[in-house]
């Protein structure tokens, strides 16, 4: 096997000695991250400065020689509101709608998987039986597919579904899970945080163990009451694992799309269509593709985006001097 492997091992490195011989040892490093840097600058950086000039520009034309110049009008379109709170005061209605259930959802999905997933990182952190079981079990939706996701909870919640064969079953009356508004709105949060809980929950477990035992080992010999050393010992210390799941969550909820759009289709009516779906629907889905007004609106999100960001780092800064 050895003597197989050890042609094929020289074919490789006789190029690269070679090649370092005549560049230097210093700048190979250049030869190995260029492929990374190219594919980076080719589905990363050429599609941001793309979608710039679509923002400042207008028509229906794809390619972009042949779209006008408009400068910021597509922002001053979807910016135009007699008053933000009421979306019908809008000249796009349907962005600022979906930036209100894009809101509310990102409120309630983030508020709850984040205490869902302490609680949940918690309890896993304890000698439990079968613990590394339970263990596996919330991480594994993770690893399904978003529309795999979708697909499982729509076969539940359907007319004639699993969940209201339970409810008949029960003697109650079946419910219209994903056609009334209330509804259809409750169950994409539950479905994505069902979806995505098991990431953040192995984020804060791993922080939970980085916690020196023997401080818990201290205030256990002082008699300290167990609400006190999770206040004290237990949330201060993983403050930075938190951080990092409130900024993860918010990013991920505010980017919501895939399990949703297969869910409910952004209905009943517009009840839980959220900003990337717009965007989506407004540069491709519809009979008239507006990019420019698209890709204004990817920009606003990602501005938006940027600005949490840096403020929760600067809160996360500020608290640890």
């Amino acid at each position: 096997m050895r003597s197989l492997i050890a042609p094929l091992g020289w074919a490789v490195e006789w190029p690269f000695a070679a090649l370092q011989r005549r560049i230097s040892a210093n700048r190979m490093a250049y030869v190995f991250a260029g492929p990374n840097l190219l594919v980076f600058a080719i589905f990363v950086v050429a599609p941001m400065i793309l979608n710039i000039w679509y923002a400042l520009t207008g028509g229906t034309e794809l390619l972009p020689g042949q779209r006008p110049f408009v400068g910021g009008a597509n922002f001053s379109s979807l910016l135009a509101c007699g008053n933000y709170l009421h979306a019908e005061t809008c000249r796009q209605d349907r962005f600022w709608r979906a930036v209100w259930n894009t809101v509310v959802f990102v409120i309630c999905q983030v508020g709850v998987m984040v205490s869902l997933s302490l609680i949940t990182a918690l309890v896993l952190n304890r000698r439990i039986p079968a613990r590394g079981f339970f263990r596996a079990v919330f991480f594994y939706p993770v690893l399904l597919s978003p529309v795999v996701v979708a697909l499982i909870w729509k076969w539940i919640l359907q007319p004639s579904g699993l969940l209201n064969a339970l409810v008949v079953g029960a003697g109650g009356q079946a419910q219209p899970f994903l056609l009334a508004p209330g509804w259809s709105f409750f169950w994409t949060v539950v479905v994505s945080i069902w979806a995505h809980m098991g990431f953040y929950t192995l984020i804060l477990l791993a922080g939970l163990q980085a916690i020196p035992r023997d401080l818990y080992e201290a205030a256990e010999m002082d008699g300290t009451p167990r609400w006190r050393v999770f206040r004290r010992i237990t949330l201060p210390l993983l403050m930075p694992s938190m951080l990092v799941v409130l900024v993860l969550g918010l990013i991920r909820a505010v980017q919501a799309f895939d399990e949703i759009y297969v869910l409910t289709g952004g209905g009943p009516g517009t009840a839980t269509q959220y900003l990337v779906q717009y965007i989506y629907e407004t540069a491709f889905a519809n009979q008239i593709h507006i990019l420019g007004l698209a890709a204004a609106a990817s920009m606003l999100v990602g501005g938006v985006l940027l600005v949490l960001t840096l403020l929760q780092l600067a809160v996360a800064g500020r608290a640890r001097t």
